[in-house]
């Protein structure tokens, strides 16, 4: 796994999202997530969003996704 696939995965599970996403041993990722769909959710709820889009390779080839997520609102504020 790599995490241009992830990123790719997550952009199109999360239409307009825009994610940057890294990991060293391609098991391990980080990942920063910046989409509207976030507006007014909890962080667990933001994780889900993001973990659905990738199914079930979480847990499989994607052992840990260490997440940052935030609306475009919070992004431009950071």
């Amino acid at each position: 796994m790599d995490a241009a696939r992830i990123q790719a995965l997550i952009e199109a599970g999360l239409p307009g999202a825009q994610a940057q996403v890294s990991g060293e041993d391609g098991v391990h990722f980080e990942a920063t997530v910046v989409a509207s769909q976030f507006a007014g959710k909890l962080p667990l709820a933001r994780h889900r969003l993001v973990y659905a889009t990738l199914g079930e390779l979480m847990g499989g080839a994607i052992h840990a996704l260490a997440l940052k997520t935030l609306t475009p609102e919070e992004a431009a504020r950071a």
